[in-house]
């Protein structure tokens, strides 16, 4: 009994110190180990076009500790004008610098068309609003620490690009008909590069009406950027009197382009109207 009642004695000794030991590392923790801070930086756009893009809300932790840390969980809901859209996040388990600031970033898609019935009417907005809520969870020595992500604010819309004509020129003409090149100007009214498939339309001259034009595929256009396009049109001037009489005057006509700008899968209205001087 009495070895036994040694042994008790011991290990409750032992429990105390072990005890004792973990609150002062545990102190010594909370004294050594200081608080990451995150805050938000910027909503931009990626990868835009007219009838979607990406919005990436960028927020930055700062952690002021030699270790690094780890995202341990991620709750995160994203809206735009109020409607709650599908949204992704960064991977549980992301590495975070230690000594240092590292973005943590929320892509989210969003699909014109589902924001607003007629997407051109949405297109028209200078800017659009969201709300992005939820809350970021952090694994450090003290256990999981949670942030908010509460946020609300605008990321711009994207602008049609803006088409005009140029001065025509007359290549080759007849008693017939002529050739004529019609030169538009493309300019992205964007700061973000955009993707155009293509314009396409039906062209009046001085209210005759003379032919379709089609100016493929133009690929991106740079942010603030201007793509020039020169599309060559035959008229026949027995079914475009009106044109006739101006072309083989020269100087001024009216011209006139009825059709659509496609970019990406979003195809848009075009109605170019312009009083241009034709040369030879």
């Amino acid at each position: 009994m009495k070895k036994q009642k040694r042994a008790f004695l011991v290990l409750f000794a032992l429990s105390l110190t072990t005890l004792s030991g973990c609150a002062a590392l545990q102190s010594l923790l909370n004294g050594a180990f200081k608080k990451p801070t995150l805050k938000f930086k910027t909503a931009r756009l990626a990868n835009a076009s007219l009838s979607d893009a990406t919005v990436d809300l960028v927020y930055e932790l700062d952690n002021p500790n030699s270790l690094g840390l780890k995202l341990a969980s991620v709750d995160y809901a994203f809206f735009v004008e109020g409607k709650q859209l599908v949204a992704g996040k960064p991977r549980e388990g992301l590495n975070l610098k230690s000594n240092g600031k590292s973005q943590i970033v929320f892509p989210a898609n969003v699909k014109f068309a589902d924001i607003a019935p007629v997407v051109t009417t949405f297109l028209n907005k200078d800017a659009a609003a969201f709300k992005a809520q939820g809350s970021l969870g952090i694994q450090t020595p003290l256990g999981v620490l949670k942030f908010p992500l509460e946020k609300e604010g605008t990321f711009p819309v994207p602008k049609i690009p803006q088409v005009q004509f140029q001065s025509p020129r007359i290549t080759n003409i007849t008693i017939s008909g002529a050739t004529v090149e019609f030169p538009l100007a493309i300019t992205n009214r964007n700061a973000f590069p955009l993707p155009v498939a293509g314009i396409t339309g039906a062209l009046k001259v001085a209210g005759a009406n003379v032919g379709n034009l089609s100016t493929g595929n133009l690929g991106m256009l740079d942010g603030s950027g201007t793509k020039q396009v020169t599309l060559p049109l035959t008229i026949n001037f027995a079914s475009a009197a009106s044109a006739a009489m101006a072309l083989r005057s020269g100087g001024n006509a009216q011209v006139s382009l009825t059709g659509n700008l496609t970019s990406d899968a979003q195809s848009v209205p075009l109605n170019l109207s312009q009083f241009v001087n034709f040369t030879k």
